[in-house]
């Protein structure tokens, strides 16, 4: 048996299982101000009088915060701290989500709606770091507990969030739950302020110009925005996929609901799975194999089969904790690992958040699943070859250093 070495050691002491109580609780809260806002959607609209394009914006904002608010996490951390800024983080969430229920007004909600997501795209980008930094001998465990938790938090949002609203009779209340758990999870980090990690010192080519400059750097990005990208479009449009194949609306609803939860499993499965071998591109093939099944059988199978065929997507669906892991698992260290972190996570929601989009718009003009369906298999494409490239077994500090050394 290996002895374990001295950076495995405080993996094993009560500092070490208060992070992964605070990364779990973060974790359980990023989502939350996203999932739980879709099932009163229509409530909201009535309530405040907001308008098809506020309403076009609210469904918005989650993409352009994890965008642009992700980018420029690595530089925050460096000035703030990381341990600091995940707590300013949450508090920033649970904030924003306290506001938009205390004033009935469109504006406030959706200026209040961007702050919450600010902060949950500030943890987005920190999260995959401080397991890095913390537990570098553990990834895939971690990267298990953060996805997990994540799947987790967002499947409670999106289920709970209208029974709270029809036992209170306000949606304000349901909402405001949600607030309430972020502070919640603010509580570990506080006393993890005196933990705080030495200050990177932003060395050159760390940043997201050096990101820029790494062809692994942009195969994972596009990798994970083109999960991403079939991710909204499943949580979009899924619905209406069953309803035009014959599915009453409480049919489709149970299905998506199905959906939704296998996410949790898979986010279990996965990252553990993916840590344990170098070269992740036999998991590619396999859940990009998984994604072309299901969705060839949605398209042209028997309608009453597809709640097989939903399953087999929500097994693609693991490409997501795959995404994560490999921010971690092909970097050297916790810097290079948080420029990754932003520049694959801000440049892959730019890539996501045309896809709902485009499937209406196509929908729209063809009359049918067509050419949604010949969009998302040219997805799928991009994803296979560019989750090939970044699978292999290789880092991002050694591509760099090769391409500066010609």
């Amino acid at each position: 048996m290996s002895v374990l070495t001295q950076e495995e050691r405080p993996r094993t002491t009560p500092l070490a299982w208060l992070l992964v109580l605070g990364i779990v609780l973060a974790a359980l809260n990023l989502r939350t101000a996203v999932s739980s806002v879709g099932p009163l959607l229509d409530q909201l609209s009535a309530s405040l009088g907001m308008t098809s394009v506020g309403t076009g914006l609210l469904t918005t904002l989650p993409v352009l915060a994890f965008a642009t608010v992700g980018a420029v996490t690595p530089a925050l951390a460096r000035r703030l701290g990381e341990h600091r800024l995940l707590l300013l983080s949450l508090v920033t969430l649970g904030a924003g989500m306290l506001v938009r229920v205390l004033v009935d007004s469109a504006p406030v909600f959706l200026l209040s709606s961007a702050v919450a997501l600010s902060g949950g795209a500030v943890g987005n980008v920190l999260i995959p770091t401080l397991i890095k930094r913390h537990f570098p001998a553990r990834t895939g465990v971690m990267t298990t507990v953060y996805t997990t938790s994540l799947a987790v938090g967002t499947m409670l949002a999106a289920a709970a969030t209208v029974p709270i609203e029809q036992a209170s009779g306000d949606w304000h209340v349901a909402l405001g739950v949600w607030a309430a758990l972020a502070v919640i999870s603010a509580v570990p980090w506080l006393a993890l302020l005196r933990s705080e990690p030495a200050r990177g010192g932003g060395r050159t080519g760390t940043g997201l110009r050096g990101m820029a400059r790494s062809r692994l750097a942009w195969a994972i990005a596009v990798y994970f925005g083109t999960q991403s990208m079939i991710a909204y479009i499943m949580f979009g449009w899924l619905a209406t996929m069953l309803t035009d194949g014959g599915y009453s609306v409480s049919e489709a609803g149970v299905i998506l609901g199905a959906f939704t939860a296998l996410n949790v499993p898979v986010s279990l499965l996965v990252p553990v799975v993916t840590a344990r071998f170098r070269d992740q591109r036999p998991m590619v093939v396999g859940l990009v194999t998984a994604y072309v099944i299901g969705f060839l059988g949605l398209w042209l199978a028997p309608a009453a089969t597809a709640p097989v065929w939903v399953v087999l997507v929500a097994i693609g669906m693991g490409s997501f904790p795959l995404a994560l892991t490999m921010l971690a698992v092909r970097t050297r260290t916790p810097e290079t690992t948080a420029a990754l972190s932003a520049f694959g996570q801000s440049a892959g929601y730019l890539i996501a958040g045309a896809g709902p989009l485009l499937v209406g718009v196509l929908r729209q003009a063809s009359g049918g699943w067509t050419l949604p369906y010949l969009l998302i298999f040219t997805v799928l494409a991009a994803q296979l070859v560019t989750g090939l490239y970044a699978g292999r077994d290789r880092f991002v500090e050694d591509e760099r250093r090769v391409s500066l050394a010609g």
